[in-house]
C-alpha cells in the first residue's frame, strides 16, 4: 500500500527524529523566546516583553506570565530528561512490529512537561502575590534584601532535606522508573513522564525559587540554574554538589540579612 504521509510525517514517526524535537527543537524554541523577552526587558521594553510593563493583572497578563513561565520551566529542564528519552527509545527501538513508537516519546515528554506547566501556574500565582505586598519590583527584581534572604534560605535548607535527596536519587535512576513503573501504550508513556517530572520537581521546585531572588528574567541567573540543575542531575557527583550547594545558600542568605 502506497505511503500518503508528508515527509515531514514520516520524519517525526521515527524515534530519533522525535528525540531531537523533543531534547533540542522545543527547548531551543522556548530559548529563543525567553532570550528575546530578557533583551526587550533590559531594553527598550517595546517588543516581546512590552506586555510586561503593564500594572493590570487581567487574564491575558496572568496567561502570558504563565506561558513565559512554561517555556522557561521547558527550556531549562527539558535537556535535563535526556537519559529517560534515550533510554525509552532505545527500548522503542527494540520491540519488532511496533506502530508509530515516536508517540510514545512525544507522549512521554509531554507528560513530563505538563508537571512542569502545573508549577508554573503556582509560580504564576506566587508572582502576583509577591508583586502585591511590593516584594517584587516591575522587573521582577526583589524589592527588599529580606525577601531575597528568606529565598535563598529556604531554597538552602530544602538542598539538605531526606527529601530532595530521595528525589534526586530518582531523578538520577531513569532506568530504575523504567524498570519498576514500567506501563504500556501511549497513556502509559505519558504517565511515566509525570512520574519522572514529579520526582524532578521534588528536586528541583526550591531551585527555581531563586529567580525570584536574582530577577525572573535576568539571562545570567536562568542560565546558572539550568546549569546547576544539570550538574547535580546528570554530574557523577551531583547528590555532593546539592548538600555543598545548600550549604552556600544558607551562608548567601545569611548575608542578605545582615548586611
Amino acid at each position: 500500500m502506497t505511503d500518503n504521509r508528508t515527509a515531514v510525517e514520516a520524519a517525526l514517526a521515527r524515534p530519533r527524529a522525535s528525540l531531537t524535537a523533543v531534547l533540542l527543537v522545543l527547548p531551543l524554541a522556548c530559548w529563543i523566546w525567553v532570550v528575546a523577552m530578557a533583551r526587550d526587558m533590559y531594553g527598550p521594553m517595546s517588543g516581546a516583553s512590552a506586555w510586561m510593563m503593564t500594572v493590570t493583572w487581567d487574564a491575558p497578563r496572568l496567561f502570558l506570565l504563565w506561558a513565559m513561565w512554561a517555556a522557561m520551566m521547558a527550556g531549562m529542564m527539558l535537556p535535563t530528561i535526556a537519559p529517560m528519552l534515550l533510554l525509552y527509545g532505545g527500548a522503542m527501538r527494540q520491540r519488532e512490529g511496533l506502530r508509530n513508537p515516536s508517540l510514545r516519546i512525544y507522549a512521554m515528554a509531554a507528560g513530563y512537561v505538563a508537571v512542569w506547566a502545573l508549577f508554573s501556574v503556582g509560580a504564576t500565582a506566587l508572582q502576583r502575590v509577591l508583586s502585591s505586598w511590593s516584594l517584587l519590583t516591575t522587573m521582577m527584581e526583589p524589592g527588599h534584601d529580606t525577601a531575597a534572604a528568606i529565598l535563598l534560605i529556604v531554597a538552602g535548607v530544602y538542598q539538605l532535606t531526606p527529601l530532595k535527596q530521595a528525589c534526586l536519587t530518582a531523578c538520577r535512576s531513569p532506568i530504575t522508573l523504567l524498570s519498576t513503573g514500567w506501563r504500556e501504550g501511549s497513556s502509559g508513556a505519558f504517565r511515566m513522564g509525570v512520574s519522572h517530572g514529579l520526582h524532578c520537581l521534588g528536586c528541583c521546585w526550591a531551585l527555581m525559587l531563586l529567580l525570584f531572588a536574582g530577577g525572573v528574567m535576568n539571562l545570567a541567573v536562568i542560565l546558572a540554574l539550568t546549569a546547576w540543575v544539570a550538574f547535580e542531575k546528570l554530574a557523577p557527583f551531583g547528590p555532593q554538589s546539592a548538600r555543598v550547594s545548600g550549604v552556600l545558600l544558607l551562608m548567601a542568605g545569611a548575608w542578605f540579612l545582615l548586611r
